[in-house]
C-alpha cells in the first residue's frame, strides 16, 4: 500500500445514555471509535437536540458516513415521535389494506417510506431498522405481531421491498430484520429466549424466504431464536451454524449481518461472552443498544476492529450512506405524500384516530 492505511472502525454499534453526550462518551467514543452508532427515545427531545446530537457523533468519530441507527418501522417501534414528527401507521396497517387493494398497499408503503425517510434525514440518521420481513403466525408473541406486515411470504415481500426501496430514495440504508425469521417467537426476546420446533424443512419454505428474496438488501439483523432442528444448543445470532448453513447459504444472504442488541435477555452470559460469542458465531458487528457505561466497555473490549471480509461488507454499506443524494423533498412534495398517504390509508387507519 501507497500512503497511511485506511482507519478501519470497531465492529460494533453502540448506544448513547441520553440526550447529550457526556465527557466521557465523547473521550470513550473517541478511543473505541464504533462502526456506527444507535439511538432511542432516551436519546430524542426535539428536532433540534437531536440533529446536534447525530452531528456531534460524526463529529466525535470523524466520519460523515458512519453508520446513525435508530428503530423506527412505525406503530409500537417509533423513536421519534408526535408531537415533533408524524405519526406512523404499523406494517400491520399495510398488510390489512392489501387484503382489498394490494397496489394501493404497496403505494402506500413506498410513500410512508419517503415520509420516513425525510423525517429521519432532517434529524441526521442515515439508516432504520426496518422493514421487518418476519412472517405473522397466529398464537405467537406479540413481539412480532403488528410489526409484520402479514403471514404471507409473497405480501411481506411485496410490502418489505416498496419500504426498502422508498427508504433508499429518500437517503435511509435499510436494515432488514430479524433474519433468518422471528415470526415463531412463543416469547418476547427481550426478555426470554424464543425456542422454535419447526422443522427446518418447514422454517426453509416459510420463515426464510422473504429474506431468501431480499438477500440483495446490504445490511440484515439477526434473531435472538433457539431453532432446535438446526442448532438445539445456541441462538441464532451466537449460532455459526444457523449463520453459515442457514443466512449465509440457505437463505445467500451475503452482505452486513449485525447482531441484535446484546443487552436482550434471550441471550445468556456476561456482555463480554455474548460480544465474542456473535462475532466468533459470524456476526460482523455487534450491536449493543442500552447505552450503559459498564457494559459499553466490556462491548468494546471483546470487539476486534473490522477486517476481512466483514469489513468489506461494512465498507460497501457505508458506502451506500455516501452515495446518497442530499437534495431534500420540497414542502409541496411533502405535502402532496401526506395526503396521496391519508387517501390510501383512509378505509384502514387515520392518524387522528390514533393520537397524531
Amino acid at each position: 500500500m501507497s500512503g497511511l492505511e485506511v482507519r478501519k472502525p470497531r465492529a460494533c454499534i453502540l448506544g448513547v445514555d441520553g440526550t447529550e453526550l457526556s465527557n466521557w462518551e465523547k473521550g470513550f467514543f473517541r478511543e473505541a471509535d464504533p462502526y456506527g452508532f444507535i439511538l432511542f427515545a432516551r436519546n430524542v427531545e426535539n428536532p433540534e437536540q437531536v440533529r446536534a446530537l447525530t452531528d456531534q457523533l460524526r463529529d466525535i468519530v470523524g466520519k460523515t458516513n458512519v453508520p446513525i441507527l435508530v428503530d423506527q418501522e412505525g406503530g409500537r417501534v417509533m423513536r421519534l415521535k408526535p408531537p415533533h414528527w408524524r405519526k406512523i401507521p404499523a406494517a400491520g396497517v399495510f398488510g390489512e389494506l392489501s387484503d382489498s387493494a394490494p397496489e394501493d398497499a404497496r403505494e402506500a408503503a413506498y410513500i410512508n417510506a419517503r415520509l420516513m425517510a425525510a423525517d429521519l434525514r432532517d434529524a441526521g440518521f442515515n439508516t432504520t431498522c426496518a422493514p421487518v420481513l418476519d412472517l405473522r403466525f397466529p398464537g405467537m408473541s406479540d413481539v412480532v405481531g403488528d410489526r409484520s406486515y402479514g403471514a404471507d411470504v409473497s405480501r411481506v415481500v411485496i410490502l418489505a421491498s416498496a419500504v426498502a426501496a422508498g427508504l433508499l430514495d429518500g437517503g435511509i440504508a435499510p436494515i432488514i430484520k430479524h433474519i433468518p425469521g422471528h415470526g415463531r417467537a412463543s416469547v418476547d426476546s427481550h426478555k426470554d429466549l424464543p425456542i422454535v420446533s419447526a422443522s427446518r424443512a418447514e422454517l426453509s419454505e416459510l420463515d426464510f424466504a422473504p429474506f431468501r428474496q431480499m438477500k440483495d438488501v446490504l445490511a440484515a439483523m439477526s434473531a435472538h431464536l433457539l431453532f432446535t432442528d438446526i442448532d438445539d444448543q445456541r441462538p441464532g445470532t451466537v449460532s455459526k451454524t444457523v449463520i453459515d448453513d442457514v443466512i449465509r447459504d440457505d437463505i445467500g444472504f451475503k452482505n452486513l449481518l449485525i447482531s441484535d442488541d446484546l443487552s436482550m435477555e434471550a441471550l445468556g452470559g456476561s456482555i463480554a461472552s455474548r460480544t465474542h460469542a456473535c462475532l466468533t458465531a459470524g456476526c460482523d458487528v455487534a450491536l449493543h443498544c442500552n447505552g450503559k457505561r459498564t457494559e459499553m466497555e466490556e462491548v468494546v473490549s471483546m470487539t476486534p476492529l473490522l477486517s476481512g471480509s466483514a469489513l468489506k461488507r461494512a465498507q460497501t454499506f457505508t458506502n451506500q450512506i455516501s452515495g446518497f443524494k442530499t437534495d431534500k423533498p420540497s414542502p409541496t412534495q411533502l405535502t402532496d405524500w401526506q395526503m396521496r398517504l391519508a387517501d390510501l390509508l383512509a378505509p384502514v387507519w387515520r392518524a387522528e384516530e390514533t393520537g397524531a
